[in-house]
């Protein structure tokens, strides 16, 4: 027998292009895997080293399973479909052109049906495991409820079975009602493509193998539909499609008896389909089908809209008033508003004399630093390198100060790597030598120096003051809301340390070094963790440093919100962490909240929406995400130690339904409030984004009635920001303030009511004011009974008290003030609006608004300088608060500010000898300004008589005066001190004037 030629031609090796390409595909296939390892297995190493494992194994087990539940329905689903429908295909096909595009079909696939059999149902599979695996918290929940021991008003279900059951349910259903439609589709692809489905002249020709497995899944869909259309009932209540949200009228007596018809016709049409697949008749199903779809149409929707258009909207304020006053008691109880405690407050817009008396406790603690303009002071007193840095905003809390508690305004030394000389930015002191920031820096919130500073408790580095020191409390700062990426430290005994610490204290002396000493991250330092986190942080130089040794860990997710989200997925996590010292440790506190939209007959809002003020628009405070939400509890408080990141999980609320059923998801994870020791429970306060949601729910919610809720006569909404030019709502403001049911001052979150803003038009009179109480108390693990009380004084319209829009505009049109604002703006300054205080004080509404001004140096930085007041029409306007409430209640206002001490001070320390010149220059700048004063008064005394004429010669005589005085400050050295405009900036009370055409 002879051999056959050889293709392979003489002196060229054999290809090896067949085994080449399946190489490359397995290689790859091991790259990725590893990094999917090298990620998951770090996830592993960082939630145990925090110690919340069980989190992170149950949270993917949960995950895991329900991916691996709908990978196998579904692919079972199409796989069979497929399988059993290629099975029943004929072995002839009768019409020749038929049978041979078919087979053409059937030759193309062939090849790879095997494949494409396998493959579809896994791709399908994949899909549908993802789409279920996104589901994991609604499938623990259902498994773990726990009862709400309360009743909805339509059902008399359960609260739990709405907010654990339901949305359970609902998904199983919508998924199996998925399977079967894409299980009977491919099914039926498969039967048309080997012929048991053709297309002929005289109609659809289909085997009875074809027609039975359509009859199958016709009738498994129809049950789905059916089981749909009755959990459509219960979802009714939950509908926010009305006007108000829940079931009214409409659907009570139209939608929920139909959608129960349409489940039983669902039902009986699919029994049909059964019938006709065991007789083979197919009219009845077709019959039944076209009958369910018009069933559908008349009863699902013609039917309740007739009974909308005909019977509720002529009489809908009678028939929809029992379904409002449920949607008014539902909603409250959901977002927490059923124990507000309402109060008339009957203000006076009269400035007596003493009115703040009975409020003196309130009167000096009113806070004075606006922690969202202070940074940059912060900044520039408290900085000292520039790898250190603080946040936009500040945070307010209290400390007792020598027996007296104290409002305070507060921050902690951020480190700011970035901030390092260009050419020190290398691997190594981004990641190795600048690891931490370093102490925690607070002011006296009613109080200033008398040059506008910051009066701080705390400061320095070393870090001293009331609060601590360097000795008594831990200040290096490795996690918080600036941290970088991430950080390797950590060294063995007697390494020389190589972690910038902080600027020494004594002069002359360098930069001191660290070495971390606590448990922070996950090891770092063997070869194989080094591969992993080189392969996470895509970083050669992790792994090859010599920053990085056997003791290393690394630390990172270091954002305290970031930390508390990972270890309690299930929570929503309040935008603003804050620090507070507490047991010899910085610790940021942070809020978490269990939420749900299912929650019966509530309005639902959209958190970020009802969150959004000036503050998140400015980026000063982080936005909640675009969610809807229609039940909301604070369940949650944690805390983050700033040194090693430890977290702590406090059950606030023990008494919220689905905390409880997390904490049986969980059990671990949480600890009993009554573990919390009293000095983290004395920093505990009310969390501003609850508050937010809470008070947009209010401005509507606050009324009761459901006649008068249904006519929308007395709906509020949350004024505008009037210190900022876009048209955003004003923040709430924490302060020390005694409500008129308290006997002594609390710590409160407040916020006012003006009436409903309607296309952008409101009238800016106030109608409520709203406090919450965040005082906790200082006791270990007892919470003070009065802390979450919400009390809401409500104004009667007549009394037509200014709202904040209203004082805003008093202090921009008060001549008297705003003469005094252009002086101080001379010079190259700006004039800064700090926060705008309200305060029920004195029997009416007190504002305050401090003023800073702030040159336009690149290292200049706001100093308080003036403080605004106003009560009713009069307006005050001093250096200090104390002598603006002086001004402002006939020259006694009965309690003493603040800052009362500063009264008539001046700034320290000799002036130095003037030179001729410069005092001469001095005297003309003072003549200058002299005059110009002279010409205020005149032209306020023209503007008072009408004399519109007088009064704008009055105001050229102003600008000439004060260009001599510019004139005149031009020849002052530039650290010359000028003249003060003493008797323009010490304006008594004066009405806000009537506009005029003169102004």
């Amino acid at each position: 027998m002879s051999r056959p030629a050889s293709t392979t031609s003489t002196g060229r090796p054999p290809s090896r292009r067949g085994a080449l390409t399946p190489t490359l595909i397995v290689v790859a296939l091991v790259v990725v895997g590893f990094i999917f390892f090298a990620n998951v297995w770090t996830d592993v190493l960082w939630y145990q080293q925090l110690g919340f494992i069980q989190v992170f194994v149950t949270e993917n087990l949960a995950k895991i399973t329900t991916f691996a539940a709908g990978f196998a329905i579904m692919f079972a689903a199409v796989f069979f479909s497929i399988r059993i429908a290629y099975n029943a295909r004929p072995v002839y096909a009768p019409d020749s052109e038929v049978r041979d595009n078919l087979n053409r079909y059937q030759a193309q696939l062939e090849p790879v049906r095997r494949i494409v059999m396998v493959g579809l149902p896994v791709l399908f599979g994949l899909f549908a495991g993802s789409a279920a695996a996104s589901q994991w918290q609604k499938v623990l929940l259902f498994f773990n409820q726990v009862g709400f021991g309360q009743t909805d008003p339509q059902f008399n279900m359960d609260i739990s079975f709405y907010l654990m059951t339901l949305p359970f349910l609902g998904f199983v259903t919508g998924f199996l009602i998925s399977v079967v439609v894409i299980a009977g589709i491919a099914g039926i692809l498969t039967h048309y493509l080997y012929g048991s489905i053709r297309l002929m002249e005289r109609g659809v020709f289909t085997s009875r193998a074809a027609q039975i497995h359509i009859a199958v899944t016709g009738a498994a869909f129809l049950v789905l539909l059916g089981i749909n259309f009755w959990l459509d009932r219960y979802s009714s209540v939950q509908s926010n499609g009305g006007r108000w949200a829940g079931a009214l009228y409409t659907d009570v007596n139209a939608v929920i008896p139909t959608k129960a018809i349409l489940a039983v016709a669902a039902v009986l049409v699919a029994i049909l389909f059964i019938v006709a697949a065991v007789i083979g008749r197919w009219r009845l199903p077709v019959i039944g089908t076209a009958m369910l779809i018009i069933t559908s149409i008349l009863a699902g929707g013609v039917y309740p809209w007739v009974i909308q258009q005909f019977q509720v909207r002529p009489s809908e304020q009678t028939l929809e008033r029992d379904y409002i006053q449920r949607n008014i008691d539902n909603t409250r109880k959901a977002y927490g508003l059923d124990g507000v405690q309402e109060t008339r407050y009957d203000a006076t817009n009269t400035a007596n004399t003493g009115a703040l008396a009975p409020d003196a406790q309130t009167t000096a603690n009113i806070r004075l630093l606006d922690p969202n303009l202070i940074s940059d002071a912060f900044a520039q007193l408290e900085q000292y390198r520039p790898y250190y840095q603080f946040p936009k905003a500040l945070n307010v809390d209290r400390y007792e100060v020598d027996g007296k508690v104290q409002d305070t305004v507060i921050a902690v030394r951020e480190l700011n790597p970035t901030n390092v000389a260009t050419n020190q930015q290398g691997w190594l002191n981004q990641h190795v030598v600048y690891t931490h920031g370093y102490g925690v820096v607070a002011a006296k919130g009613n109080k200033f120096t008398v040059d506008g500073k910051p009066d701080f408790l705390q400061s320095g580095i070393p870090s001293t003051g009331v609060l601590g020191n360097d000795t008594t409390y831990e200040p290096r700062i490795y996690f918080g809301e600036s941290s970088p990426e991430y950080s390797i430290v950590g060294a063995p005994d007697g390494a020389t340390p190589r972690e910038q610490d902080r600027p020494s204290g004594k002069e002359g002396e360098g930069e001191t070094q660290y070495t971390f000493k606590g448990n922070g991250g996950p090891n770092v330092g063997s070869f194989f963790n080094k591969i992993l986190y080189a392969i996470k942080f895509q970083s050669s130089d992790l792994l090859l440093s010599d920053g990085v040794n056997q003791d290393s860990q690394i630390l990172y997710d270091r954002s305290p919100r970031e930390r508390v989200q990972k270890v309690a997925p299930y929570l929503t996590v309040d935008g603003g962490a804050y620090p507070a010292l507490v047991d010899g440790r910085v610790k940021w506190i942070v809020d978490g909240y269990t939420t749900s939209q299912y929650y019966p007959y509530s309005q639902q809002k959209s958190l970020s929406d009802a969150t959004a003020d000036s503050q998140t628009s400015s980026g000063r405070a982080v936005a909640l995400p675009n969610s809807t939400v229609n039940y909301i509890r604070n369940s949650v408080k944690a805390t983050v130690d700033a040194y090693d990141g430890s977290v702590t999980l406090y059950a606030w609320d023990d008494t919220d339904p689905v905390l409880k059923a997390w904490q049986k998801v969980f059990p671990s994870s949480l600890k009993p409030y009554s573990e919390m020791s009293g000095a983290v429970m004395s920093h505990v306060r009310y969390p501003e984004d609850l508050f937010k949601v809470q008070r947009e729910l209010l401005g509507q919610y606050h009324v009761t009635d459901p006649i008068s809720f249904y006519k929308n006569n007395d709906a509020w909404s949350t004024p505008a920001d009037p210190t900022v030019d876009t048209d955003v709502k004003q923040p709430p403001f924490y302060m020390s303030l005694q409500m008129p049911d308290q006997e002594k001052p609390a710590f409160q979150l407040t916020s006012s009511f003006i009436p409903q803003i309607v296309n952008g038009n409101a009238r800016n009179v106030l109608y409520g004011f709203l406090a919450a109480d965040s005082d906790a108390g200082n006791q270990a693990g007892v919470k003070a009974d009065g802390y979450g009380k919400l009390r809401l004084l409500q104004i009667p319209p007549e009394t037509q008290v200014p709202g904040p829009g209203q004082a805003q505009n008093k202090f921009n049109s008060d001549p008297t003030v705003s003469q005094a604002l252009n002086l101080l703006r001379q010079g190259a300054s700006d004039v800064l609006n700090g926060n705008l205080l309200t305060l029920p004080v004195g029997g009416g509404i007190l504002y305050v608004q401090p003023v800073y001004l702030k040159s336009t140096g690149e290292t200049s930085y706001p100093t308080l300088q003036r403080v605004l007041v106003a009560f009713g029409d009069k307006v005050g306007f001093a250096p200090t608060l104390d002598a603006a409430l002086k001004q402002l209640f006939g020259g006694d206002s009965g309690a003493a500010a603040g800052d009362s001490a500063n009264n008539g001070q001046t700034p320290a320390g000799p002036p130095a000898p003037a030179t001729p010149a410069e005092a001469d220059a001095k005297a003309q700048l003072k003549a200058a300004l002299d005059e110009a004063n002279a010409a205020i008064q005149s032209g306020q005394t023209a503007l008072a008589a009408g004399d519109f004429a007088a009064y704008g010669d009055a105001q050229k005589k102003v600008a000439a005066a004060l260009k001599k005085a510019m004139d005149a400050e031009a020849k002052l050295p530039a650290t010359a001190p000028a003249a003060s405009p003493a008797p323009a900036a010490s304006a008594s009370p004066s009405p806000s004037p009537s506009p005029s055409a003169g102004q």
